[in-house]
C-alpha cells in the first residue's frame, strides 16, 4: 500500500511539474483594446479565444482606459509600463474617420518612453478593428500599423485566412491586415459569425508567431524616472476624494483649454455652499482659511479631471497657481495660506505638480469666499 502511495505521489508531482513547465513556456499575449459600446471588446474576446485555442498562448484582456459602459466597467485597465512584459500584443480599436480611436491614440501617445528605450522592438503585434459602415477602414488599419511600426514591432497580418468559410451573402469588414467588424450593418448581429471566426483564426495564427519568437527580443522596461504615474491610483492610495464639478454661476465655463493649456478658476464651494465664508481676522482664523483653501484646490482638481476626460495622468505639469485671499490690508502671511494648495498639487502629481506661484490679498472675493484659486495646467 505504501508503495502505491509513493508511486501516486510521484506521478502527481510529475504531472504538476509538467503543467507548470508548460505554463511557463506559453507565450503571454496582451489583448489591448478601446471600445465605445462593446463592439471591439467582442472581437477582443474572439482574438483571445484564438490565442489560447492551441494551448501555446495565454491571453490577457485589458482596455486602455476605464469605461462606464456596463460590459466594460469591470475590465482591468492596462498601463504603458507593463507593455514590455508581454511576448506579443494584439491591439484593437474602433475606426474614427479613417483613423484609430481617440482613446487608443491617447494611450499610444504615452508610449514615447518605450520608443526612446527601444522597449517594444522585435515584439510581435497584430491589429483588429470595428467600423461603422466600413468607410476608411483600410486607412484606419494602416495608420494603426504605422504607429506600431515606429516602435519596431513585428507586424503580423491575417492575409485571406479563413476566407473560404465566410458568409458571402452578408457584408463583412475583414481586411488582409486584420479582422474588422462592420457595426452599422442592419438586420445582422455584429460582430457576425464570419467576423468572429476570422478573429479566432487571427488569434490562433498570432499565438503561433508569438510563441516562435518568444525570447528572441529584449524586454526593456522604462527607467523609473520616465514612468507615468497613474494618478487615479495615487488618489485612491492617499484617500483623496474629488468633489463634483461645481456648476458655473454665470455665462462662463468651469475651464477653458487653449492648445495644451487648461485654465481654471475656483472658490471654496462645498456641496453647494461656501465653506468658511468671510474675511480672515474678522470672521475667520488662519486654520479656517486653510481648510477653505484645500476645498478650493480640490475643486480645481475636479474640474481638471473633467478637462482631461477623467484621466489626470494626462497632466504634464502644473504650470501656475495664483491664490487670492480675503484678508485685512495689514496681513502679510498669504504664502502660508497658499502652501495648502501647493502641497496638494505636489502630493497628487509629484514633480509634475511643482509650479510657479503668486499670492495676494483682496478686500473682498465673490460670494464672500475667503479664497479664490486661479490655475494653469499643461496637458497631453
Amino acid at each position: 500500500m505504501k508503495n502505491w502511495y509513493g508511486i501516486l505521489t510521484g506521478l502527481l508531482i510529475l504531472i504538476m511539474t509538467q503543467a507548470m513547465t508548460a505554463q511557463e513556456h506559453k507565450a503571454k499575449v496582451l489583448v489591448l483594446f478601446y471600445s465605445d459600446n462593446g463592439g471591439t471588446y467582442e472581437l477582443a474576446k474572439e482574438i483571445a479565444a484564438g490565442i489560447e485555442s492551441k494551448r501555446n498562448g495565454q491571453a490577457v484582456i485589458k482596455q486602455v482606459k476605464a469605461s462606464s459602459y456596463p460590459k466594460l466597467k469591470n475590465i482591468p485597465v492596462a498601463t504603458v509600463e507593463e507593455l514590455p512584459s508581454y511576448d506579443g500584443i494584439a491591439f484593437g480599436s474602433p475606426v474614427y474617420f479613417g483613423n484609430i480611436s481617440t482613446g487608443m491614440s491617447e494611450f499610444l501617445s504615452k508610449t514615447v518612453g518605450l520608443w526612446t528605450n527601444h522597449s517594444l522592438e522585435g515584439m510581435p503585434a497584430t491589429v483588429f478593428m470595428s467600423a461603422g459602415s466600413g468607410a476608411g477602414k483600410e486607412l484606419a488599419i494602416q495608420s494603426f500599423w504605422n504607429s506600431l511600426a515606429v516602435h519596431g514591432m513585428i507586424l503580423v497580418s491575417n492575409g485571406i485566412r479563413g476566407f473560404e468559410k465566410t458568409d458571402k451573402n452578408t457584408p463583412q469588414g475583414n481586411t488582409v491586415l486584420g479582422v474588422m467588424s462592420l457595426t452599422s450593418i442592419k438586420n445582422s448581429e455584429r460582430p457576425s459569425e464570419s467576423e468572429r471566426y476570422i478573429a479566432r483564426l487571427q488569434g490562433e495564427n498570432f499565438a503561433k508567431v508569438v510563441s516562435a519568437l518568444k525570447g528572441t527580443f529584449s524586454k526593456k522596461e522604462i527607467p523609473v524616472s520616465e514612468k507615468v504615474t497613474d494618478i487615479a491610483s495615487v488618489l485612491k492610495q492617499k484617500q483623496i476624494v474629488l468633489p463634483q464639478v461645481p456648476k458655473p454661476a454665470g455665462n462662463y465655463r468651469p475651464f477653458v483649454r487653449s492648445g495644451n493649456l487648461v485654465f481654471i478658476n475656483q472658490i471654496a464651494l462645498k456641496e453647494g455652499k461656501i465653506l468658511n465664508p468671510g474675511k480672515l481676522g474678522t470672521d475667520l482664523s488662519e486654520e479656517q482659511v486653510k481648510e477653505a483653501t484645500k476645498v478650493t484646490m480640490l475643486n480645481v482638481l475636479s474640474v481638471l479631471n473633467e478637462a482631461t476626460g477623467g484621466d489626470l495622468s494626462r497632466v504634464k505639469r502644473c504650470v501656475q497657481l495664483t491664490g487670492i485671499f480675503n484678508t485685512p490690508d495689514t496681513y502679510t502671511q498669504h504664502a502660508s495660506l497658499m502652501n495648502v494648495a501647493s502641497d496638494l498639487a505636489v502630493e497628487v502629481f509629484g514633480e509634475r505638480g511643482k509650479h510657479a506661484r503668486a499670492t495676494f490679498g483682496a478686500s473682498s472675493i465673490p460670494v464672500n469666499s475667503s479664497v479664490e484659486i486661479q490655475a494653469v495646467f499643461e496637458v497631453e
